[in-house]
């Protein structure tokens, strides 16, 4: 039989895991799919995922496929991996798609979600999702420097390990809108593109703070952007404010 492609929704807690990707050191998402995915099929079998989420961040719609040489029911197949994932990694869907489907590739935008609590005490069922960032924040001004990251631009300066992976092959993105959406808690920041490098959404968060803390000038990050070097970009904001919200195919 021709092999069968199947794609996984998946959505997790990052917080005790070293990332989406399987390495030598530290639990990662991606190891422990494989894992149950090789006690019940037998073999060991790959898992690729839309793309990289890093050390402590999270994803409401993750998508990640493999392949295996057989057809299988779905459902039964849901229920069998949650049956053995650790409770903070859930699988939303299983399904059957064609060969030529591909859950890096074939993904034309996603949105990221960062989370920023603003008021001067975090209650500990959100301190794991939020950063506390209690402090003034021009938001005006924060508007005005993504006005300067919008559209399509080599974002190196914003990209860490800028000589390996997609830094290196292909720096250049396109980032279609930022939306400041105030809450209850403070601000939630919204990013959606059509790809994006590593860590860059976390180091532009953390520039743009710099610019609501007033020690940046919106055009400045012109200048960043232009420069291609992370060095001139400021902070990258902790990964646990951070979630992959959305991918579209």
């Amino acid at each position: 039989m021709d092999k069968q492609r199947y794609c996984l929704t998946i959505t997790y807690d990052g917080t005790n895991y070293q990332g989406w990707q399987s390495q030598p050191n530290g639990k990662s998402i991606q190891q422990n799919i494989e894992s149950v995915l090789f006690t019940l099929f037998q073999k060991n079998i790959c898992l690729f995922g839309s793309g990289r989420t890093d050390s402590g961040v999270h994803a409401l719609d993750q998508k990640a496929h493999f392949d295996l040489d057989k057809k299988v029911n779905i459902d039964k197949l849901l229920h069998s991996l949650n049956a053995l994932l650790p409770k903070d990694i859930r699988v939303l869907k299983v399904e059957l798609v064609d060969q030529d489907f591909h859950a890096r590739f074939s993904c034309k935008r996603k949105i990221y979600q960062y989370h920023i609590h603003r008021k001067q005490v975090i209650d500990p069922f959100n301190k794991n999702y939020r950063l506390f960032f209690p402090y003034p924040l021009n938001l005006e001004k924060m508007k005005q420097a993504c006005s300067y990251l919008l559209g399509t631009h080599n974002f190196s300066s914003f990209a860490n390990k800028q000589d390996k992976g997609s830094a290196k092959n292909n720096p250049v993105k396109t980032l279609h809108r930022i939306d400041f959406i105030e809450k209850d808690y403070g601000l939630l920041v919204e990013y959606e593109g059509d790809g994006f490098l590593y860590k860059m959404v976390r180091n532009i968060t953390g520039t743009l703070l710099e610019v609501g803390q007033e020690k940046l000038e919106p055009f400045e990050v012109q200048k960043i952007l232009e420069a291609k070097d992370r060095k001139k970009a400021c902070f990258a904001a902790d990964g646990k404010g951070l979630f992959l919200a959305k991918t579209f195919y």
